[in-house]
């Protein structure tokens, strides 16, 4: 019989708070590990009241969503955690940002008023930027990918190389060039070979965080900018799994690594499998929303 720890029960959680965070920068290099080691440096900083688990290890109750792949940026990374007393949601964001290393910010927090805040994370809105990719190419790729019945790629994991469609991921997907590219018409169907706004307007997003024109010095040479709209599978198809399947398709391969972001995550608006309207933040709505509405405080995003 397993012998119980000695000494009193941990204290009880009594507010479980979620977390919107950004990783921008340098940091988007940094592991998933590396991240949450950050994370509970800052909360032990911060002096956050941590809820723990029972038993002979105990561990502060944190609970991590959808965590973005290494190399990537992220504008809308999420995680949970359980205290043993009541906070502002306001405060705690304050205090936590001022304990976290720069370019891992804290955006938001509300009160966990609702379950089961992974199941709203349906899919991911991206960003990937392409360097010396002319538009066109990037336009043509596009178009190839979207009018494909399915796109196979393979990947390696811990059970050696799997075999996935990436195609069956994708609900919507645009190209775009930077200011001196002209536009062309949107093509119809699930993603659409169209113009989208430059990446760096209308969503928090600066090119300094989406890391254009890092590392080469070149300014002046194209860049292909894609937007699209991944539901979360399984196995899970990743930006990289997208940009092989460009190759593969219309052998589009960038010459340069490309700069990914993701944009947002979270249920697709319209509760479907559909097309979203556009593919932008606003295909997805905010997942903290039910949480706002629960907790009487609903504003905007």
């Amino acid at each position: 019989m397993a012998r119980m720890p000695d000494g009193p029960a941990p204290p009880p959680t009594v507010q479980k708070l979620r977390i919107r965070y950004a990783k921008r920068g340098r940091l988007r290099f940094t592991s998933h590990r590396d991240i949450q080691r950050a994370f509970e440096r800052a909360l032990r900083r911060a002096r956050v009241p941590m809820a723990y688990s029972a038993g002979f290890t105990p561990h502060p109750k944190v609970s991590w969503a959808g965590a973005a792949p290494t190399g990537v940026a992220s504008e809308a990374e999420y995680v949970e955690i359980g205290v043993t007393r009541a906070l502002v949601p306001a405060e705690l964001a304050a205090a936590l940002d001022g304990s976290l290393p720069a370019d891992l910010d804290i955006l938001e927090v509300v009160e966990a008023a609702t379950p089961n805040l992974m199941e709203r994370l349906e899919a991911s809105v991206w960003e990937i930027r392409l360097p010396g990719v002319e538009p066109k190419a990037a336009f043509d790729a596009v178009a190839a990918f979207v009018a494909a019945p399915e796109v196979l790629v393979e990947r390696m994991t811990k059970n050696g190389v799997r075999t996935f469609d990436a195609r069956a991921a994708v609900t919507a997907m645009e190209a775009a060039g930077g200011e001196s590219d002209g536009a062309e018409p949107a093509a119809d169907g699930a993603g659409r070979a169209g113009g989208v706004r430059d990446a760096a307007e209308g969503d928090g997003v600066s090119a300094g965080e989406s890391g254009v024109g890092e590392g080469d010095g070149r300014q002046d040479r194209p860049c292909a900018i894609l937007r699209l709209v991944v539901r979360h599978l399984t196995p899970a198809v990743r930006p990289d799994d997208v940009l092989t399947g460009l190759g593969r398709v219309a052998g589009l391969v960038p010459p340069v690594p490309p700069q990914v972001t993701r944009l947002a995550q979270g249920p697709l608006r319209d509760g479907s499998d559909a097309t979203p309207a556009s593919v932008s933040v606003e295909a997805l709505s905010d997942p903290l929303d039910p949480d706002r509405v629960a907790a009487g405080s609903a504003g905007e995003r």
